[in-house]
């Protein structure tokens, strides 16, 4: 199958994509539009956290306190200050860039599962400092902070109908993870792509070639928070609450299984990630009400086991047979 052939297939699949998301919330109620836009806020937090782990190799067991952070940006830029909700999402990406750039830089030493622990440790800590009582003025403490739905524009409809703000939430949210989507493959198919891989793969002959692997890794994990915490904005808005119990150290460990069930170093895989977060858990639940963890458990070792590179690479290789069945 030539290029030409499989950009064609390429812009079809994508129109037709294009197509059904469009068209999506108005085939389902408000409840299962709410779950699509928490399945696209999982999807741009797991994207940060591949850009951090499948393209650089610094693994992070933290990124639920980067979630938490962005949240609560979010939620008290809106409820103290009034500021509108999407003028919130471009501050808790600039305030989590900067407070991952922060972690980043003592972290460089560390390495592997050091890393881990490091990051880990975050986690732990993050739900407890917002419960501190001399800041509770502003995180509302164990209470948490209330919001409102943002309501659609007045007199905007689309295919002649009403929006209910489920369903402005949806295009609103599809429209920032596209926007992260774009920016992320712009940034990752070029030199600096090819640079975090080299760091990934080869240190020392990264270092050789020119690459300063301190800046470098420094601004990974600051970009990687940052996308991170822009998600954790963006589902502040969605859920319009948070509390500090929503963002405990299971929150990190999710983002990982996201990002390990989507496929390491695939931009794609984040979506299949957030699918993955949102829905299976929900599905143990309903299989078992006595042990949903232990369900949960099972259908993550299956998965693993008949996709061990992640579902997009199952569809690689799957793309890979069909060609070559086609060339014979």
């Amino acid at each position: 199958m030539s290029t030409t052939t499989d950009r064609k297939w390429l812009w079809i699949g994508g129109l037709v994509v294009a197509v059904v998301l469009l068209v999506l919330p108005f085939l389902f109620k408000n409840y299962r539009v709410f779950q699509f836009n928490l399945v696209m806020v999982y999807a741009v937090a797991i994207l940060g956290l591949n850009i951090l782990t499948g393209f650089n190799g610094q693994f992070s067991l933290g990124h639920g306190a980067f979630y938490a952070f962005g949240a609560y940006t979010a939620a008290i830029l809106m409820s103290l200050y009034h500021v509108p909700y999407w003028a919130t999402l471009p501050v808790a990406f600039v305030l989590c860039f900067a407070f991952g750039f922060l972690v980043g830089f003592p972290a460089l030493r560390l390495a592997g599962h050091f890393l881990a622990l490091a990051t880990f440790a975050l986690a732990l800590a993050v739900p407890q400092l917002l419960k501190y009582k001399k800041i509770e003025g502003l995180t509302g403490g164990v209470q948490g902070i209330v919001l409102s739905k943002p309501e659609p524009p007045i007199g905007f409809t689309l295919f002649d109908q009403p929006l209910s703000a489920d369903r402005w939430l949806y295009f609103f949210t599809l429209f920032v993870a596209a926007l992260m989507f774009l920016f992320a493959w712009n940034l990752l198919r070029g030199r600096v792509g090819r640079a975090l891989v080299a760091i990934r793969d080869h240190p020392i002959a990264a270092t050789a070639m020119g690459i300063n692997l301190p800046v470098f890794k420094s601004l990974t994990f600051g970009t990687s928070a940052g996308y991170t915490g822009l998600a954790g904005a963006l589902g502040a808005i969605v859920v319009a609450f948070v509390s500090p119990d929503s963002f405990t150290v299971t929150l990190s460990i999710f983002l990982l299984v996201g990002v390990v069930v989507g496929g390491l170093a695939s931009i794609p895989g984040a979506i299949f990630g957030g699918i993955f977060i949102q829905y299976v858990p929900n599905i143990a639940d309903s299989m078992s009400k006595s042990a949903p963890a232990a369900i949960y458990g099972v259908l993550l070792i299956g998965l693993m086991y008949l996709l061990p590179t992640g579902v997009m690479g199952g569809l690689r290789r799957l793309w890979a047979r069909t060609r070559a069945g086609t060339a014979r």
